[in-house]
């Protein structure tokens, strides 16, 4: 592979370790709040969350949702399901609020992040970073600052303030345009196959999916060795897998 000059990643779950901070977030939220909630198994409050959150976040992306929308709709999913009642527009709000600053107390990088930015650079040298992200740019902006790769991070750029979405190839256009180069100069890093390594390779940039999960190709094989997608497992793998 002839190395990249930019290298570009999506933030959460690959850079910012989403997962994390939003399982000790919901369960300390929980927790706080007693029953119903103290009678379950911590495994089936994450699930429920997650659900909630991969629906309705869908929803916003979609535009069927505005940010806050999509935030009292997760919150009244999860707490119907478990028996807590009907909540209003501020009752669900307040209580998404207790959960946001119990997940943002947990934020944080995954360990490898800055040591895998470190062997890029001496790896390839010149190489400049950057981030797209689906999501509203203040809060996304928070994040890359809290996790501390804010200074190494030329652009970050986020779905709402730029009007469209991963995997639609403007997005991705958009991002090596602010770089000055061609999409072939690229590189795309993230965590789902589908929307960031499928979605970048469309644009014409090169795909590299992180699989931290081990969760293998599954029904995308044949479409990802058609794309040239690179699967990774941590970013410690990155420097070689631009490399070679």
């Amino acid at each position: 592979m002839t190395p990249p000059e930019v290298v570009l990643f999506d933030l959460d779950a690959t850079l910012f370790d989403h997962p994390g901070a939003f399982r000790r977030g919901i369960l300390s939220h929980v927790a706080a709040l007693g029953a119903p909630y103290d009678a379950l198994a911590a495994d089936e409050i994450v699930g429920a969350w997650q659900v909630a959150e991969d629906l309705h976040f869908d929803r916003y992306l979609a535009g069927e949702l505005d940010y806050e929308g999509q935030r009292r709709a997760r919150v009244r999913d999860f707490v119907e399901r478990f028996g807590g009642g009907v909540l209003s527009d501020d009752e669900a709000l307040d209580w998404f609020r207790g959960y946001y600053t119990a997940y943002r107390d947990a934020w944080s990088a995954y360990p490898e992040v800055n040591d895998a930015l470190d062997a890029l650079e001496a790896a390839v040298p010149g190489v400049r970073f950057g981030i797209i992200t689906n999501g509203e740019l203040a809060l996304q902006a928070r994040k890359v600052e809290k996790i501390g790769v804010a200074p190494r991070m030329e652009h970050v750029i986020a779905s709402a303030e730029f009007g469209a979405a991963k995997p639609d190839p403007r997005i991705f256009a958009h991002a090596v345009g602010r770089f000055g180069v061609s999409p072939a100069a690229a590189v795309y890093v993230g965590d789902r196959i589908r929307v960031d390594a499928l979605g970048a390779a469309a644009a014409g940039l090169a795909g590299v999916w992180i699989d931290r999960d081990a969760r293998g190709w599954g029904d995308y094989e044949e479409e990802a060795a058609a794309a040239g997608i690179r699967r990774i497992m941590s970013l410690t793998d990155l420097p070689v897998a631009l490399t070679t």
